[in-house]
C-alpha cells in the first residue's frame, strides 16, 4: 500500500447531516459511528491488504472508511439503500480505485463472482436479514477465508452454543458444521444511531478444514430443521416430518429414539444426516 498520509474526511454525524441519512427501521437500519469500534472490527479482519473484501449494508460508510484506512486493498460495498450512494462516492474519491459500490440487495448478490481472491466479508449486518445472508454464504464457505460479522447478541448466541442450552439449534448446528466460530467483543446499544433495543456481537467465522466432505450439507439443514422444529418432542416423533419411520435412522446412527434434538452434538447430525440420506435415496 502506498505511504501517502490518509484523506481527512468529515465527521459521520456531518457526512449524516448533509445527505440527510436517517435510518430505516424497516430495512434494520443502525449506524455505527464510533471509529474506535469499527477500527477494532477491521484490525480483527486483517489481513486485508490482498484479495477483496465486501461490506455489506455500509449506509454512510463508517465502517468502510476504517477498512480503508486499514489498508484494504479492495472493498467492495453492497448497499440496497440509495440514498447512501452519495456519502459512498465521497469515500470512493477519497481512496481511487480502492472501493467499488454495488448497488444491489445482498441477498440476491453471490460474491464469489464478484472481485478476486482471497475473498473475505466484514460487516454490521442489517439486524433482519442478518441470518438469510450467513446462510447463503455458509453453503459456499470454502470461497472464504473468513466472515467477520456484527449480529445481535442472540443470533451469535446461537451460533456459539452448545448442545443442552436453550440458544443451540438449527442455526448452531449449520454454522459450526462449516465453521470454527470466535467471539470476538460485545458492541452496546449505545454505540449506534439510533440506538438498538439489544446488544450486539462481533464474531469470526473461519472454514473448516476438518468438516466431514461425504455429507449432503442440504440434507443435514433439513434434519436440523425437522428435529428443532418440536425440540420439546422426543426426535423419534420430530423427525416425522420428513421420515414417517424415523426409528430406523436413530438407531443406525446410535441415537436413542427418544432422545432431542438439543442432546445431539455436531457428529450426531452428521451420523443421522448419513443414515437418512441411505433411506431416502
Amino acid at each position: 500500500m502506498s505511504d501517502a498520509a490518509p484523506p481527512i474526511l468529515p465527521p459521520l454525524r456531518e457526512v449524516i447531516a448533509r445527505y440527510g441519512l436517517g435510518a430505516r427501521k424497516a430495512l434494520g437500519q443502525h449506524f455505527l459511528l464510533d471509529q474506535n469500534l469499527t477500527g477494532r472490527i477491521a484490525r480483527a479482519a486483517d489481513p486485508l491488504a490482498h484479495g477483496t473484501v465486501f461490506e455489506i449494508g455500509p449506509g454512510p460508510g463508517g465502517l468502510t472508511r476504517s477498512l480503508l484506512a486499514a489498508g484494504a486493498r479492495q472493498v467492495i460495498a453492497i448497499e440496497r439503500d440509495r440514498r447512501f450512494l452519495p456519502a459512498l462516492q465521497d469515500l470512493q474519491s477519497a481512496y481511487p480505485g480502492r472501493l467499488e459500490i454495488v448497488e444491489a440487495d445482498a441477498l440476491a448478490v453471490d460474491p464469489t463472482t464478484l472481485g478476486s481472491t482471497p475473498r473475505q466479508i466484514v460487516a454490521n449486518l442489517p439486524y433482519n436479514v442478518s441470518t438469510p445472508l450467513l446462510l447463503g454464504w455458509l453453503a459456499q464457505i470454502d470461497a472464504f477465508t473468513s466472515l467477520t460479522l456484527m449480529f445481535q447478541k442472540e443470533v451469535a448466541d446461537r451460533l456459539l452454543a452448545v448442545p443442552r442450552t436453550k440458544d443451540y439449534g438449527r442455526l448452531s448446528v449449520a454454522a459450526q458444521f462449516h465453521c470454527t466460530i470466535k467471539p470476538l467483543f460485545q458492541v452496546p446499544p449505545s454505540a449506534f444511531t439510533p440506538p438498538p433495543q439489544v446488544m450486539s456481537t462481533v464474531v469470526q467465522l473461519r472454514p473448516r478444514a476438518d468438516r466431514a466432505r461425504d455429507i449432503d450439507t442440504r440434507l443435514l439443514e433439513r434434519v436440523a430443521a425437522a428435529a428443532f422444529g418440536q425440540r420439546r418432542k422426543m426426535l423419534r416423533a420430530a423427525l416425522k416430518t420428513m421420515l414417517p419411520q424415523p426409528e430406523p435412522a436413530l438407531l443406525a446412527s446410535g441415537i436413542a429414539p427418544t432422545a432431542r434434538a438439543e442432546e445431539l452434538d455436531i457428529d450426531s447430525f452428521c451420523r443421522l444426516t448419513r443414515a437418512v440420506a441411505k433411506i431416502i435415496a
